[in-house]
């Protein structure tokens, strides 16, 4: 299982981002803390989980904890489970709030892996479980190495400041320091991009995360694209510079393990891997996603749970009965499937016959996609592939997963 912890504070509004997060004055981290605490201790005891796999701190941005806040948290989950000592525990951090003496500080708390300037799109904070954990966690706002390009996002710290966190990072996170780049962005040429990235990858370390700016009714950014003040990059230009990026990440050791994610070394997202595979996660934390079976309420059926948003308001009812589920919904046995289709296709390993099976013990991948339809014109496409190892889009094929997909799932639906 993988927990995931969401700190729902930031100290600025980004002009682009439009997660659960909130700017206060104060923040109450005692209460906070507690009751980051007790859920933890609540669901994972609901879960029954044995085992962590990974830990995931994300927000909101909850490089602004304390790290005492992140050793209670952890406390609470060993206390609650097994976390082994090489389980993977990662911190979602922004360069302003990760100067060298607080990122030692995480260190010393228990983080083993930094994620610097992440954005985890339509995720809480999760912790991960060993078995049958994004969007997962909650998300931090992607990496600019631009000035200007920076002030158009809003963003609280200069292309120097970054830099600097980036180095600070991998000198205490040696091999576990993945830093986030955003494209798309109004204005951008496929030229300036190309140049960013290559600036980057003489900064990164072993991961790299990829993601298109998605204009967000409600955001700033948004409001002055859709006013006619920033103009929109076509379509055609998004595609090259995501084709350009691959290129040049793969030429330089990087394997594609995901359709946003990259990796060399060996460094992939565990936690990440547990969501895209479909295992369980907890999310904790207001505004938190989480996928679980609630075996210690009898429960046989994996939910789908969601916690309540606004952080007082799920600090309320943390105190009065242990956690803030503000939703939870039993997932039928073809949502699951549905989930396991979308998700796993993203990855470069796909879906295997065993991960399948697990979710669906009497139909076979073979039986669904391996008959004449939508599938087989995909693989006669040259977009997908069935084997023996199971169901997965090609190098081609992972660039257009979101067009893909529709005709997938209403094959599976028809079975």
């Amino acid at each position: 299982s993988a927990p995931c912890p969401q700190w729902p504070y930031c100290r600025k509004r980004c002009s682009y981002c439009n997660f659960n997060k909130y700017v206060v004055p104060v923040v109450d981290e005692a209460s906070m803390r507690a009751c980051l605490v007790r859920e933890a201790r609540t669901l994972l005891r609901l879960s029954q989980v044995q085992s962590i796999t990974s830990v995931f701190f994300g927000g909101g941005t909850p490089s602004l904890a304390s790290p005492r806040t992140i050793a209670a948290v952890l406390e609470a989950v060993a206390g609650a489970a097994h976390l082994p000592a090489g389980a993977e525990v990662t911190l979602e951090a922004n360069p302003s709030s990760a100067g060298t003496p607080r990122l030692a500080g995480f260190r010393a708390a228990g983080i083993n892996r930094l994620s610097i300037g992440v954005q985890v799109r339509g995720a809480s904070p999760v912790l991960s479980p060993a078995a049958p954990c994004a969007p997962t966690a909650t998300v931090l706002p992607p990496q600019s190495l631009d000035d200007a390009e920076l002030r158009l996002l809003g963003r609280g710290h200069t292309a120097a400041e970054a830099r600097g966190s980036v180095e600070a990072a991998r000198g205490l996170f040696p091999g576990q320091t993945s830093i986030d780049l955003l494209f798309g962005l109004p204005g951008q040429s496929l030229g300036a991009w190309a140049r960013g990235l290559e600036a980057a990858l003489g900064l990164c370390d072993n991961h790299v995360s990829l993601y298109q700016l998605t204009l967000e009714r409600g955001t700033a950014l948004a409001a002055q694209v859709w006013g006619g003040t920033l103009p929109v990059p076509p379509q055609d230009l998004l595609a090259d510079m995501y084709q350009t990026a691959r290129a040049m990440l793969v030429a330089t050791g990087f394997r594609h393990y995901e359709v946003s994610n990259f990796a060399k070394k060996g460094a992939l997202s565990t936690h990440n891997l547990s969501y895209w595979r479909a295992e369980q996660y907890i999310g904790v934390g207001p505004g938190a996603h989480g996928r679980f079976v609630p075996q210690g309420e009898g429960g046989h059926s994996r939910e789908a749970r969601v916690q309540t948003l606004e952080p007082d308001a799920w600090m309320r009812e943390v105190q009065s009965r242990g956690h803030g589920t503000r939703r939870r919904v039993v997932l039928s046995p073809l949502e699951q499937l549905e989930e396991v289709l979308a998700l796993g296709l993203r990855t470069d390993e796909g879906i295997t016959h065993e991960r399948w099976r697990h979710f669906s013990p009497h139909l076979s991948l073979e039986a669904v996609f391996g008959v004449p339809g939508e599938a087989k014109d995909l693989q006669q496409q040259g977009w997908l592939v069935l084997d023996r190892s199971g169901l997965r889009c090609t190098w081609e094929g992972l660039a257009l997963l979101d067009s893909l997909l529709p005709d997938l799932l209403c094959q599976l639906q028809r079975r």
